[in-house]
């Protein structure tokens, strides 16, 4: 189900996006509503999952997580569930996309050296079930988005 966004639900998000630390009472001012009305709209879109949380953003390469690969799985049907189980919990495997076509998955893999990206490889492609992988190491990032555009 989609939920609608009106404009000042929109406005509230493009400000959170840009610093979720923003108070309440700041982007009261700057919407011209009051404080409550600004909490009640955020405890909406949170209940609603619109907001599903707010993190710090921090930049892996600066703190040396600066390999990273895409690579794609194959796997039997029958045990394909019970490797994205196991994969789900691999620190190295920082997203996980049921896709369609050729391959089952697609994972983003983020490491610090190219010998931990061969160990996680393995790791992976050694589970009893994956039948084979393709990797794509990526050699710069040139866009990479965290915000929703609501223009």
């Amino acid at each position: 189900m989609t939920y609608f966004l009106d404009d000042i639900d929109k406005k509230i998000l493009k400000i959170l996006q840009e610093d979720a630390r923003t108070p309440f009472s700041k982007i009261a001012k700057m919407l011209n509503l009051s404080e409550s009305t600004i909490h009640i709209r955020i405890k909406r879109l949170r209940e609603n999952g619109i907001i599903k949380g707010f993190y710090v953003d921090v930049d892996p390469e600066k703190i040396g997580y600066n390999v990273v690969a895409f690579v794609l799985i194959k796997a039997d049907p029958k045990k394909y569930e019970q490797i994205l189980k196991k994969i789900y919990e691999f620190k190295e495997v920082y997203e996980i996309f049921d896709v369609t076509g050729e391959y089952y998955a697609l994972l983003k893999v983020r490491v610090k050296s190219r010998e931990e990206l061969a160990t996680i490889l393995d790791k992976i492609g050694n589970m009893d079930g994956v039948t084979s992988t393709y990797t794509m190491f990526v050699l710069r990032t040139i866009k990479e988005m965290k915000t929703i555009d609501f223009t």
